[in-house]
């Protein structure tokens, strides 16, 4: 299995382009927009993604997998194999710290079991040490090895030649100064990442 302090390398060598997480859906209310760059791969039965991010704050108080990562500086990506299926929230903050969970809305979430938390492979430029509120100028990274087990309520066995749909979030909902980006829009009155609805596709290709 690739380790995820590999991936930035291997991405490069293959040319992977990075995509922008830039969408401001929220501007009167959350106008702060941290710069966010992110890179998605597969090796077929593992996803590679890549986060490059420039904030004026950071914060990783969530040191336990499956806990309130959302509140620290974090990013996010939400991945639905089937439509109408239920869908993958995989959220990192900046410290390492994953949670994993399966749903077909943002009520009732289902979190994945320990062992497949504990199966993604993770690195983080900042080190694993919680982080209290700090202020400043930040540019750090986050890579992932995400297997395809992870997708723990479907039959996916390798992400070669899928077609799923979702989305890519940046957030920080309690940072000094709060946002929440995407990579595809969301038309909501407030900030909500669980909008299937809003889901746009995303192609594996072989």
């Amino acid at each position: 299995m690739l380790r995820a302090e590999e991936v930035p390398q291997v991405l490069m060598m293959h040319g992977v382009k990075y995509a922008d997480v830039d969408i401001l859906n929220w501007p009167e209310d959350y106008p702060y927009q941290p710069h966010v760059k992110v890179a998605l791969a597969h090796t077929g039965g593992e996803l590679l993604i890549h986060y490059r991010v420039e904030e004026e704050c950071i914060r990783a108080k969530a040191a336990e997998d499956g806990g309130s990562v959302w509140e620290d500086s974090c990013c996010e990506l939400f991945l639905q194999p089937k439509e109408g299926g239920p869908y993958y929230n995989m959220e990192c903050n900046c410290g390492g710290t994953l949670l994993v969970a399966a749903g077909e809305d943002r009520h009732d979430r289902r979190k994945a079991p320990a062992e497949v938390t504990k199966a993604v492979s993770r690195w983080s430029s900042l080190g694993k040490s919680p982080i209290e509120m700090a202020e400043g100028q930040f540019e750090w990274q986050m890579a992932l090895v995400v297997p395809v087990s992870t997708l723990f309520e479907s039959d996916v066995k390798d992400f070669t030649g899928q077609v799923m749909r979702g989305n890519i979030y940046k957030c920080g909902d309690c940072l000094a100064v709060p946002h929440f980006l995407s990579r595809f829009p969301i038309i909501t009155p407030s900030p909500d990442f669980h909008q299937p609805e809003f889901f746009q596709t995303m192609e594996f290709m072989e």
